[in-house]
């Protein structure tokens, strides 16, 4: 089962480490207390829909953006493919893949090239 505490954690870790930033740094500007945010990050705590915005805020995402990266993460877990460790990036949809990997069976690549 996965827990939406542990995704958004996960999410905001990847982000403010992305920005190579200190929890303490975060904490502050988003006045949170550095231990409630390191307990958010490792999934313990949940936070209201108030602090997360303000973590948000302080890590400059939309909070709309932060929710649906979560979302897709929990969708690949729940599938059981490994969600994104990449933050920017386009999420591919999977049967783009899967009719792209049909039209290509087959088909020779020259790895040379």
């Amino acid at each position: 089962m996965v827990l939406v505490r542990t995704v958004l954690g996960e999410q905001l870790r990847r982000r403010r480490q992305a920005q190579q930033r200190t929890l303490r740094e975060v904490s502050k500007q988003a006045k949170v207390s550095l231990g409630y945010l390191s307990e958010v990050e490792r999934g313990h705590k949940e936070p209201s829909s108030e602090l997360l915005a303000s973590i948000c805020d302080a890590l400059d995402v939309r909070l709309s953006t932060l929710l649906h990266e979560a979302g897709e993460d929990m969708r690949r877990a729940e599938v059981g493919v490994a969600p994104s460790r990449l933050i920017g990036v386009t999420v591919i949809d999977e049967s783009a893949l899967a009719n792209v990997a049909e039209l290509t069976a087959g088909v020779a690549v020259d790895r040379a090239a």
